[in-house]
């Protein structure tokens, strides 16, 4: 895979924690669905009433560091202001034939990475890619006619799917999100060129939407946010939860890639999580996100699968500590949490 970065200004995407792509069946029928470009022009259509989530796409980019990239949103933004995130946005019926598509062209208008391979002997220069991710971002450029134009491949098949999450209803705007993690073959803090690949590191999109980009090992953004440092929400947390114990080291091995593959590809990877808050709350006055297959949505007494959060202002998470009784990596245990779970 290939990894090209614009170095300066760029735009934004219409950011939304969010997206749909291919889920799995289970005895509770937990979103059976395969997803193509009608369907997801149907969503999207659909979507524009309040009640119906947007079908959206984010991708956590993990390095050869075990660094996984976030931006900072800016304050100002409508969606989720101030909140840390992976990058990410809407489906763009214009733009996009799929959710991957939309994945690997969000991650190119916010913090410049484009995610892709080419056949030809030249790169885009950096002043081609800044002009084309505006352009894009304005509607100006298809993303597909900026891909043709330098013979360049959407790296799709990188993309692993991990996990996806569904906005609760009581949410003002609401978004049906497909994770996905990809692996960067190597990085470089100042940029490099090497024979046929270019990678650098992202650069925010000049404060429209994104004030900040950085890569940041998990384990140490869990702890930025136990610290306030910054903010991230329910999704955000829960995923990097698990990333965290499996990305412990600072150098990327064969070994973690096998096992965040594996949950991919196992029933974890396909599991949408449909938020469901409960009427009480902890003797903290933490609110309770039960997920699928806790103990209070139809799996066995003491099985935990929630997030317990408090919220600041404007429906941020300030606090957010998952509670997990299940083990991931058994494909038997998470499968009979999604199939015993009720909403």
């Amino acid at each position: 895979m290939h990894v090209i970065s614009s170095l300066s200004r760029g735009a934004p995407s219409s950011y939304g924690v969010s997206a749909w792509r291919k889920s799995i069946s289970t005895s509770t029928s937990k979103v059976v669905q395969i997803v193509t470009r009608r369907s997801l022009q149907a969503m999207a259509s659909g979507a524009k009433s309040a009640d119906t989530p947007r079908p959206s796409a984010s991708v956590i980019v993990v390095n050869h560091l075990n660094e996984i990239l976030l931006v900072h949103r800016n304050p100002k933004s409508q969606s989720f202001g101030g909140v840390h995130v992976f990058p990410g946005g809407n489906y763009d019926e214009k733009q996009d034939d799929t959710l991957e598509l939309t994945a690997i062209r969000e991650v190119f208008e916010e913090t410049g990475l484009l995610l892709a391979s080419s056949s030809a002997n030249r790169w885009p220069s950096d002043a081609e890619l800044d002009d084309s991710r505006e352009a894009i971002h304005a509607q100006r450029q298809l993303f597909r006619d900026f891909l043709s134009r330098f013979t360049l491949t959407p790296d799709t098949s990188s993309l692993l799917p991990f996990t996806q999450w569904i906005t609760p209803p009581t949410m003002p705007r609401r978004f049906h999100t497909n994770f996905y993690v990809t692996f960067l073959d190597s990085a470089s803090a100042t940029g490099f060129t090497s024979g046929g690949k270019r990678e650098q590191f992202p650069t925010p999109d000049g404060g429209k939407e994104v004030i900040e980009a950085r890569f940041v090992h998990p384990q140490k953004a869990l702890a930025e946010c136990r610290a306030h440092q910054i903010a991230l929400m329910p999704p955000q947390v829960y995923l990097l939860d698990i990333l965290a114990d499996i990305l412990r080291s600072d150098r990327n091995t064969d070994s973690q890639r096998d096992r965040v593959r594996a949950l991919s590809t196992g029933t974890f990877g396909r599991i949408v999580f449909q938020p469901h808050m409960l009427s009480e709350r902890d003797a903290d006055g933490n609110t309770i996100m039960t997920y699928e297959g806790d103990e209070t949505r139809g799996g066995p007494k003491g099985r935990l699968h929630r997030s317990l959060v408090k919220w600041g202002k404007g429906g941020i998470a300030t606090d957010v500590v998952v509670q997990r009784t299940f083990d991931v990596f058994s494909d038997s245990e998470a499968r009979s949490a999604v199939a015993s779970s009720k909403f």
